[in-house]
């Protein structure tokens, strides 16, 4: 208990770790009100990028877990970083939910349906999947075979109360099927090694 108490950072993923759908685990709150009174800081990951952080904040919120948007390192965000560092203001083509398409606005892009607009394709854990996304994903994976492919994580699955549905990786195999394609592939664990420690100083 005295190495835990001297170290100040958690990260905590949340997905079948601090809460599972609806449910908040009974230790939760007990482990974080426990880490803040002993000096130390908490901070929320997730891969799960069908919510923004705002939809995040306001779920933990109904759970009964005080949160602001600082707390947050998400596979949304991470996706916006790696963005706004290499496709700064082009315009995107996003299989994904409002909520990613939200994130991605806040951040300054341009998203779009026309598919002859698209500069860079994105794809999220989608919930609102509809087969004319795939149908449109497909065409931009065959037709424009040079145009930037991102996913926002690589998970197959999500985590739910009776198991666990498909999630974003599940999705971009059945496009390589389609197109022989692999997406550059983002999610938390990319914000810790992908980057130096500088670049995301300000966040931690």
């Amino acid at each position: 208990m005295d190495k835990l108490k001297k170290k100040k950072l958690f990260l905590f993923d949340m997905d079948g770790t601090l809460y599972l759908g609806n449910r908040l685990y009974d230790f939760t709150n007990e482990l974080l009100d426990t880490i803040k009174s002993s000096g130390g800081r908490y901070m929320f990951m997730t891969n799960n990028s069908s919510r923004s952080v705002s939809d995040y904040i306001k779920k933990l919120a109904g759970l009964g877990v005080k949160a602001v948007r600082e707390d947050f390192i998400t596979s949304s965000q991470a996706t916006a970083y790696y963005l706004n560092k290499h496709y700064k203001g082009k315009t995107l083509y996003v299989c994904g939910t409002e909520s990613l398409k939200e994130e991605l606005r806040a951040n300054g892009y341009e998203i779009t349906e026309s598919l002859d607009k698209v500069e860079v394709v994105v794809m999220g854990f989608d919930t609102e999947l509809t087969f004319k996304k795939l149908e449109d994903v497909s065409k931009l994976l065959l037709l424009r075979r040079d145009i930037p492919y991102i996913a926002t994580n690589p998970d197959y699955v999500c985590p739910t109360e009776f198991g666990s549905v498909p999630d974003c990786g599940s999705v971009c195999d059945m496009l390589y099927n389609v197109s022989g394609r692999r997406p550059l592939v983002i999610g938390k664990d990319f914000v810790l090694v992908g980057y130096k420690e500088s670049e995301w100083s300000e966040k931690i």
